[in-house]
């Protein structure tokens, strides 16, 4: 006899959401979340990990934040620097809506946040001059859409083990200083500002519902246990 329910319960093994890993010449999906790398300096790396990023004034697609989904590109910036000081930080980017960059001089290739996109988007090995290098490229307008989740590279051990101290400094302090007022109302967990979470209503209860919370069972199904998924 098959029992019937609806809802789940999230199972933590551990591992936290860093995103979507997509091959390079796959097309980012609009509101998707993805798995994305920036180089900078050492120097850099500290007060980026500490305050976050900051828009660039310039670039070939713009203002922005400028990362990549292929490591090799992100492991050659600083352009022109010591390979002794760069620094690879992995990151966790909400696209938004993504205009595709695919030819040079495109009419949207500075303009495209002014045209209603988040982030632009140049594929790999599509012959632009102005990336040689023919590998995947981005840029994001809002720098708040770009978090800090991990050291990919680092120049040393003793680098690397600093850079990892102050993320997890600053990831214990984003968990205790947040104010009610940042939370989630369904989740309770912390929203980016200006960015709430999606809430929509259940497919079979018709609940409100957050597609961040950790469980939800369904009334209407008296309560039983839900699926559970792992995160």
């Amino acid at each position: 006899m098959s029992v019937e329910f609806s809802g789940w319960e999230v199972v933590d093994d551990g591992a936290s959401f860093s995103g979507v890993e997509l091959e390079e010449s796959q097309r980012p999906q609009n509101r998707g979340v993805y798995a994305m790398y920036h180089g900078t300096s050492i120097a850099s790396a500290r007060l980026i990990i500490s305050g976050g990023f900051k828009q660039s004034s310039g670039g070939m697609l713009g203002r922005g934040v400028y990362v990549s989904r292929d490591i090799k590109k992100a492991s050659h910036y600083p352009l022109n620097s010591a390979i002794t000081d760069r620094v690879v930080l992995k990151v966790r980017v909400r696209v938004g809506r993504v205009k595709r960059i695919d030819q040079d001089n495109h009419p949207m290739q500075f303009t495209w946040h002014a045209n209603g996109y988040d982030t632009a988007w140049v594929p790999p090995n599509i012959g632009l001059k102005a990336v040689r290098s023919g590998l995947e490229e981005d840029c994001v307008f809002d720098p708040k859409r770009v978090e800090v989740v991990g050291i990919a590279k680092a120049p040393n051990n003793t680098i690397e083990r600093e850079m990892k101290q102050l993320l997890s400094k600053k990831r214990h302090a984003g968990r205790g200083g947040h104010a009610a007022a940042n939370l989630c109302s369904l989740c309770r967990r912390k929203t980016q500002q200006g960015s709430p979470h999606v809430i929509q209503q259940c497919w079979e209860c018709g609940q409100k519902i957050c597609i961040l919370m950790s469980k939800h069972f369904c009334p209407a199904k008296g309560g039983k246990k839900g699926v559970k998924k792992s995160v």
